[in-house]
């Protein structure tokens, strides 16, 4: 099997110039890169003491979901505003070009869970950091974010200080 980062399609000047897209897709459409991924972000979790795993819309669901299924541990989503259907706290966060707004089930976290999030990437951090505060809000504790790639350039391990923020792939660029 080859290294995980070769599974990664690297796309020059996508969104804009100068930018190079980093498309997890291709490690999606891969099975031996979907299996790798799985298995280097759930390693990460090795001698972590936690609860429950959560992860955000849709990317989060895709990695968080069978990590939560090998260690037999529950999966809470986080969705865009508007698609869960019972009682909800929301959180409002900033993005480059605008805001967004976050919601999780009032009833997911209980108090004093230990609380371990996973994403597909971290670029800024703004959408970790308003989950670990949707978390937080519920009485939870984040014990660990994991990240399969991570754009070290746009510094987004700044905004978690404090927090212990692991990724598979490290990029230096944006």
């Amino acid at each position: 099997m080859k290294p995980i980062e070769e599974y990664v399609r690297s796309i020059p000047d996508f969104p804009e110039q100068g930018i190079i897209f980093r498309d997890v897709t291709s490690v999606l459409q891969d099975a031996d890169g979907l299996h790798l991924a799985v298995d280097l972000m759930q390693g990460k979790l090795d001698g972590v003491d936690f609860d429950v795993i959560v992860g955000p819309e849709s990317r989060g669901f895709i990695f968080g979901v069978p990590i939560a299924y090998n260690l037999h541990k529950p999966f809470i989503p986080i969705r865009k505003k508007g698609k869960l259907p019972c009682e909800t706290v929301s959180i409002r966060y900033d993005l480059e070009y605008g805001t967004a707004e976050l919601e999780m089930h009032r009833d997911a976290i209980k108090e004093g869970q230990k609380v371990v999030i996973i994403d597909d990437l971290i670029a800024t951090g703004g959408t970790n950091e308003a989950m670990i505060k949707l978390v937080e809000g519920l009485g939870g504790e984040v014990v660990k974010t994991i990240f399969l790639m991570e754009l070290s350039g746009l510094e987004g391990r700044k905004r978690l200080k404090g927090y212990d923020v692991e990724s598979v792939i490290a990029y230096p660029g944006k």
